[in-house]
């Protein structure tokens, strides 16, 4: 298309917004949003079609965005609050089963060497020791020579008493031979058996003390 036909059409379009913008009011010029409009649309080969400037973003939330991401978050930790007590639960669960099978299988090879001469005790004490600490401690054995570098003769059963998970500390509850199986207080002749002092319950509803 020649330069006098683009003259010509560009002239008629104007003349046509013109007519057709009705009583007088702004005039639209070369730079008005009508113009550009039109001539957007009916684009002219050869001239390059105007472009329009691109969205400017917004940024940040809005009070609606706020309010929802809260509540999700406050579900979430509402949620994850019981998991984790759950898991906090189980894990001090197998401390304290652990903790009783060692004390337990201490008392035993204390019971075990006893009966066998191994080692020396008391009349009364039916060959179970008598403090959690004997077993840490360790007791003497019989027939061993000592001295000149054969060590002290001595045997230990438990490296240290573990502490229940529970309560926090070393103190466990004890039972003699001669005690009740139910029994919550100690005769003091000797360690038959051991037991948590917690009042807590397992999610089936048994005492942790009866482990």
């Amino acid at each position: 298309m020649s330069l006098r036909i683009r003259e010509r059409y560009v002239i008629g379009l104007w003349g046509a917004l013109r007519i057709g913008a009705g009583p007088p009011g702004p005039r639209a010029t070369p730079r008005s949003p009508i113009l550009r409009s039109a001539v957007s649309t009916h684009w002219i080969p050869g001239i390059p079609a105007p472009t329009q400037p691109p969205p400017q973003s917004q940024s940040g939330f809005s009070l609606i965005e706020l309010i929802v991401s809260f509540t999700i978050l406050l579900i979430l930790t509402t949620m994850a609050l019981p998991i984790a007590r759950f898991q906090v639960r189980r894990a001090r669960e197998k401390d304290l089963r652990y903790a009783l099978l060692d004390m337990r299988k201490a008392i035993d090879k204390y019971k075990d060497m006893c009966d066998a001469g191994k080692i020396t005790g008391k009349m009364d004490e039916y060959c179970y020791p008598p403090t959690l600490d004997v077993l840490v401690d360790g007791v003497k054995m019989n027939n061993v020579i000592t001295g000149l570098g054969q060590g002290s003769g001595k045997v230990r059963f438990l490296r240290r008493i573990p502490k229940d998970p529970f309560t926090g500390d070393t103190d466990w509850g004890k039972r003699s031979m001669q005690d009740d199986p139910t029994s919550s207080s100690w005769g003091g002749q000797n360690v038959f058996d051991v037991y948590s002092k917690t009042n807590d319950r397992a999610p089936d509803g048994t005492a942790y003390a009866e482990w």
